[in-house]
């Protein structure tokens, strides 16, 4: 059963969707199934991956609205373990076709019923508000990772969906787990960026990765190629850090899947969740 990880954070701007589309690529490098589904109507995870409205027919946008068969939209890439299932702008009026679907909070959930015994890994693209795309995202997810920005504002945002996740976790999805926190744009020549990764790794010691993503003009410039920083440029700062990051997630999926299988206690990642539901303020 493929592990479904939500890539969120309602802040826009913090290296979301960058992040899908590299640690998706860089999964798939290290042979494991991935399909990433992009669930921002904003679409980028799609034509990040060179991806555009006119080349295909049905996307997320039917699946959810259409009940078209999730497999039906699936869509090779140029890596051979990376499918994609492509979003349009069509994607901002789900909320209005759902509102009085009983069950809306868990469509997506059903759909990925279907596909999830043929990938390791399915990675979802979440939409940088706290709507019903990302209550989708976060009921059909086993883990969360969390892009943080290294900068003033970004411990606040973290904070405001922690309590959404919390949230989830009490009502809709009891296996819901911070997959991590990933510190992006990170900058060692600017004080704050130090400060903000220091303040970080004090609050979350156990969620913070390893692996930071540096700001890295190569980054920025490969969406407008249609490709992952991967066949891009393998060799720029981004590329490696995104590599070290799958190294990393993948070395997390192995352990939490220990636990599991050992019957062990609830992890400190479930544990913290549980203890956010009681927080205020």
């Amino acid at each position: 059963m493929g592990r479904v990880i939500a890539i969120s954070n309602q802040k826009g701007g913090v290296g979301k969707t960058t992040t899908a589309i590299n640690l998706s690529a860089s999964l798939a490098v290290g042979e494991k199934k991935v399909l990433l589904i992009d669930l921002d109507p904003q679409s980028n995870t799609t034509s990040g991956l060179g991806i555009f409205p006119q080349s295909f027919d049905d996307g997320i946008y039917e699946v959810l609205t259409d009940n078209i068969p999730l497999k039906n939209t699936i869509l090779r890439t140029e890596l051979e373990c990376l499918d994609v299932v492509p979003a349009c702008q069509d994607l901002i009026g789900v909320e209005i076709e759902l509102l009085n679907e009983l069950g809306r909070e868990t469509r997506l959930k059903e759909v990925l019923e279907g596909v999830q015994r043929c990938y390791d890994f399915i990675i979802l693209d979440c939409p940088p508000a706290l709507g019903l795309l990302t209550i989708n995202a976060l009921t059909a997810a086993h883990g969360v990772l969390i892009p943080l920005q290294c900068e003033y504002y970004a411990m606040e945002g973290v904070s405001q969906l922690l309590k959404t996740i919390a949230l989830i976790h009490k009502r809709l999805n009891q296996g819901l787990e911070i997959e991590g926190i990933l510190l992006t744009m990170y900058d060692r020549r600017n004080n704050l960026c130090t400060q903000v990764e220091q303040e970080a790794r004090k609050h979350f010691p156990n969620e913070i990765f390893s692996t930071m993503i540096p700001r890295n003009v190569k980054l920025s410039e490969a969406p407008s190629h249609g490709k992952p920083i991967l066949l891009y440029d393998v060799n720029s700062s981004g590329s490696q850090a995104y590599l070290q990051l799958g190294e990393e997630v993948l070395k997390r999926t192995q352990e939490a899947n220990l636990d599991k299988n050992a019957g062990s206690c609830p992890s400190s990642k479930t544990q913290r969740l549980e203890k956010t539901e009681f927080v205020e303020g």
